[in-house]
């Protein structure tokens, strides 16, 4: 495959990716949507369909690696890293095009939401909001605002239950390494072959598995883009009252990741290989 297919289809397949795994983030938060407060089964199953169609669309053309872990593991794994920095320049340009699609999609909620005084807290005599900017019925709820967690920023980027760093960090480590070691085992190399039409299906489900088993600690980003791409968007959009984009945790959900897909490679290299 050509560098102008790589960088095309990660771009595309990455969009996608962002644009429904965000959108049912958005949907089941934001005020006015019609399914919000459908809970953590919509959200995981949400991201898994979104892996498989942004999987089976940009297949053909790149191999589908949508995440710069993946595109680590395979590289370590083949010991071929002359591609790396294409697949990662579309994989960050399609997390942006995403977010900023969900943005789209969802503009009247995200105003409904972030100009709803219940939720963000009304306005001081100088024309600031106060009190919580979130529905922060909980402990966990203030902590995050507290570190600069806005009201809207679930619906881009992740982030920890409880903040701590070493658990936070262990927990992507081990989700990805679940995800890279799935990836592995099934053959894909990214040299041309890319996921099969059973290969897609199996790492939608592998996804959604990590979501339902792991993914409460931290959100389960276990993809670098997937989580700095949207949270730069969320930084930037023109977006009232949205708060912080927390950027004091942003390290984890890029590191993590990285980790946890070389040390599947290893694992492969050591067990399967």
């Amino acid at each position: 495959m050509s560098s102008s297919d790589i960088f095309i289809g990660e771009t595309i397949g990455t969009a996608i990716l962002i644009l429904l795994g965000g959108g049912v983030c958005a949907a089941v938060t934001l005020k006015a949507s019609k399914a919000r407060g459908a809970g953590w089964l919509a959200i995981a199953f949400g991201w898994g369909f979104a892996v498989m169609t942004a999987a089976y669309i940009s297949s053909p053309l790149s191999g589908a690696h949508l995440n710069p872990a993946v595109t680590l593991g395979i590289a370590i794994k083949d010991a071929e890293w002359g591609d790396v920095p294409v697949y990662l320049a579309g994989q960050f340009l399609g997390a942006v095009i995403g977010a900023t699609l969900v943005w789209l999609a969802y503009y009247g909620q995200f105003l409904a939401h972030l100009t709803d005084e219940k939720i963000v807290g009304p306005a001081d005599r100088d024309g600031r909001r106060g009190g919580p900017r979130a529905p922060a019925t909980t402990v966990k709820a203030v902590e995050a605002q507290e570190k600069g967690a806005g009201p809207v920023l679930g619906v881009f980027s992740t982030g920890p239950e409880v903040r701590n760093v070493a658990q936070n960090l262990a927990t992507e480590i081990i989700g990805t390494f679940v995800l890279l070691l799935a990836i592995l085992t099934q053959g894909l190399n990214g040299a041309g072959d890319g996921l099969g039409a059973i290969g897609v299906l199996i790492t939608a489900f592998v996804v959604v598995a990590i979501g339902l088993s792991l993914g409460g600690p931290t959100g389960y980003a276990i993809n670098p883009a997937r989580d700095l791409g949207p949270r730069i968007v969320h930084a930037l959009l023109p977006l009232p009252n949205k708060g912080g984009s927390d950027w004091s945790y942003a390290w984890v959900p890029v590191v993590g990741p990285l980790i946890g897909a070389a040390i599947a490679a290893g694992v492969y290299e050591l067990a399967f290989a």
